[in-house]
């Protein structure tokens, strides 16, 4: 069910057997798991249902590296997360991304490809995919159009792969209903997680304090916590979290918000195709962005180019997914960006600031450019395509200088804001022009075009116009998983170095970031993590049964008392015996124990009597 935070009294205590603070992909996956598994839960959300500025502004802080956006447009604080300004690609990540890589230094996974295989299956469901099948073979011929054809590649140093296009699934959208209905899971509305208080060592976390923009102040107590709130989000409230570590928690070994990643995007050089493969849609992502054309068994698909793990390995570079862009009429244009925002509305995509009115004003400003673009995009005249360039997304090297920290300025609700200084190597610039140049290479051996490249990165001191200053709103690594206290902040499991209660959701926990969108791995990640948290809740522990019902019947009537008038009417009587059923039963078994420990008792205390 949802509760609305605002409604609350002040000093209300919400009690539940995990916590999860964030309503994104990986909050609601973990709050859809543990509904299933049958769990308590409770979900910490700081937006509604919908965007608004208050609460977006909470995000907002300053970027102290290259220049980098990284609040408005590229999260969103509101029921889903960031899959209300998601694209919808999916895919999951290689095997060598798992791999430590010589060349690549920090990288490695503690656990492999073969550990999240179960769970890759499972998020085509949740994401709305189609087969769990990335063979380009398979869709090429289930497509069965000549204008969906795979390029030759003869060299043997780059292969194709394919994505699949979720619808995209906006996750507060789509799992509405069934989050509405749940009976395990509450998720509370405008609720913002602002201190998490743990015991005076910081080996356990106790309450997790939470305000709203309304000035209502009250907790969450569980026996599990999960933060869910995003790559950055996630290290600012370990950070902001001080009371008891000073540095942030669990950042004794200074390594919350640092190797921060998101991965860089470049368009390079100008490509003519011979006549044969001018049309092709497979590669060029302005024709297969999600093209009903480019599709087979219900799915939207798109090709890219890679260089295979034995060519990364021999060049030294990390890994890249590259294509084609075709360069429209009005390209970069007002008209051009217009268009572009409206498709993104029709895909309810959020985009704050933006006008409708405004919009059609601008495209009836500009109309030569407008139908030029419409055209070009739409009929794919090859006299209208002015041009094809290289579009590629690049693995960045983890880097520990590359970090989130707090800023002096506070937000409304008190807590620092976010400094956010994002950082790209050389060895990000060679992966980008070995790419370039292998693929270009490749184009000409197999006679399917000749391409002309910019001028290469590697040694320069600045970046290409191209450059995207969002990068492409992938925030990773902040509090990187490693099986060290040396090396990660979270281990294999997610769980937080020396806090045993406390977890980590999201891309934050990605040792290194791979060539592929994350979405799909966060999905999978959270999926393994909702089935650790149910196997630590069972069987009952005898210690945190007691130390959940010592501080559980005045919060839990507290509790009640408030969402009770959240209600609709009809439910009440059945909220009222639900609440009666579950209190006998938490009873029921607590006295149970008290006495098996009693005649445990009794019996020892006669086996050792003189």
């Amino acid at each position: 069910m949802f509760i609305d935070a605002r409604k609350l009294d002040s000093g209300t205590t919400i009690a539940a057997d995990v916590c999860v603070v964030g309503g994104g992909v990986a909050g609601i996956t973990l709050a859809l798991e543990l509904e299933r598994l049958g769990v308590r839960t409770c979900v910490i959300e700081s937006g509604g249902f919908a965007p608004d500025d208050e609460t977006r502004d909470l995000y907002r802080g300053e970027s102290v590296g290259l220049p980098y956006r990284f609040a408005d447009g590229c999260r969103s604080r509101f029921l889903g997360g960031s899959s209300n300004c998601w694209g919808g690609w999916c895919r999951p990540l290689d095997d060598l991304d798992f791999e430590r890589r010589p060349w690549v230094p920090h990288s490695g996974w503690p656990i492999g490809r073969d550990e999240l295989e179960p769970h890759y299956v499972q998020v085509h469901d949740v994401l709305k995919l189609g087969p769990y099948n990335y063979d380009p073979a398979f869709w090429e011929n289930a497509i069965g159009r000549n204008d969906v054809r795979r390029i030759p590649l003869p060299s043997g140093r780059i292969s194709d792969s394919i994505s699949q296009f979720s619808p995209p699934a906006r996750m507060g959208k789509l799992y509405r209903r069934e989050l509405e209905r749940a009976e395990h899971v509450r998720v509370y509305l405008h609720a913002n997680a602002v201190d998490i208080q743990t015991d005076r060592p910081a080996s356990a976390v106790r309450r997790i304090k939470i305000a709203t923009l309304t000035g209502r102040r009250f907790e969450a107590v569980a026996r599990l916590f999960v933060l869910a709130s995003g790559g950055i989000e996630n290290a600012r409230l370990l950070l902001a979290s001080n009371s008891v570590e000073p540095a942030g928690l669990g950042n004794g070994n200074d390594l919350v918000g640092r190797y921060f990643m998101d991965h860089p995007r470049i368009y390079n050089g100008s490509i003519r195709f011979a006549r044969e493969w001018s049309r092709n849609k497979l590669f060029d992502a302005k024709y297969s962005y999600q093209n009903p054309a480019v599709a087979a068994h219900g799915t939207r698909i798109a090709g890219q180019f890679a260089l295979t793990p034995k060519t990364q390995a021999d060049e030294g570079v990390t890994n890249a997914r590259v294509w084609f862009s075709s360069v429209f009429p009005g390209e970069g244009t007002e008209a051009a960006e217009t268009l572009i925002r409206m498709k993104h509305a029709l895909e309810q995509k959020e985009q704050p600031g933006r006008s409708v009115a405004q919009d059609v004003l601008t495209l009836l400003r500009h109309p030569v450019d407008s139908a030029g673009f419409v055209i070009a995009r739409r009929f794919q005249p090859r006299g209208l395509v002015k041009d094809v360039t290289f579009q590629a997304i690049v693995e960045p090297e983890p880097d520990p200088d590359a970090r989130v920290t707090l800023s002096l300025d506070r937000d409304q609700l008190g807590v620092n804001r976010v400094c956010v200084g994002w950082r790209l190597g050389q060895l990000t610039r060679r992966t980008f022009d070995r790419n370039f140049a292998i693929l270009a290479d490749e184009l000409q051996r197999s006679g399917v075009g000749a391409a002309k490249l910019d001028q290469p990165l590697d040694g320069r001191d600045d970046w290409p116009a191209s450059l995207n200053p969002g990068g492409t709103w992938h925030h990773m690594g902040t509090t990187r998983m490693h099986d060290s206290t040396w090396h990660g902040v979270v281990d294999r499991h997610c769980r937080m170095h020396g806090i045993g209660n406390l977890f980590v959701a999201g891309s934050s926990v990605f040792p290194t970031a791979g060539a592929n969108f994350p979405t799909v791995t966060i999905v999978a990640l959270a999926l393994r993590l909702a089935q650790q948290l149910a196997k630590e809740l069972q069987p009952p522990r005898v210690g945190a049964l007691a130390d959940a019902r010592e501080s559980r019947p005045s919060d839990e009537g507290n509790l009640h008392q408030g969402t009770a008038r959240l209600r609709r009417p009809a439910r009440r009587a059945t909220s009222a015996m639900t609440v009666a059923q579950s209190g006998l039963r938490r009873w029921a078994l607590y006295a149970a124990t008290v006495l098996v420990t009693l005649v445990v008792c009794a019996i020892a205390a006669e086996l050792v009597a003189p």
